[in-house]
């Protein structure tokens, strides 16, 4: 049994409204595209797209993130804040609270561990 997973994308994902509860600013709207999983490992990876806008973000899982394209501002409630754009690469930890604004329309890959 091999253990090398390439991973393509299939399809098309629809778009969606960010929910309203969240909703700080503008009418953002979120697609995420799952590439892999292990449900067995708690394990996924994707890429994930959104239009600008801001809203509220809280975490139970471990995400590791990389910009593809766009920028964001990601600031947690203790007042830590990274402004993230192409290249950058960051990691949100399970019990992060606070906010995402997406500055201008953007990508990234994801991998995250419940």
């Amino acid at each position: 049994m091999t253990r090398l997973a390439v991973l393509s994308r299939a399809g098309t994902v629809p778009w969606e409204d960010v929910a309203e509860e969240k909703l700080i600013a503008g009418a953002p709207k979120t697609r995420t595209i799952v590439l892999y999983e292990n449900t067995t490992r708690c394990l996924s990876a994707g890429e994930w797209e959104a239009s600008p806008g801001k809203w509220r973000i809280a975490y139970t899982e471990w995400e590791y993130v990389e910009v593809i394209s766009g920028a964001c501002v990601v600031e947690g409630d203790d007042g830590r804040r990274i402004e993230a754009g192409p290249g950058d690469k960051f990691v949100i930890e399970p019990g992060f609270t606070g906010t995402l604004e997406v500055i201008s329309p953007m990508r990234k890959t994801w991998v995250i561990h419940e």
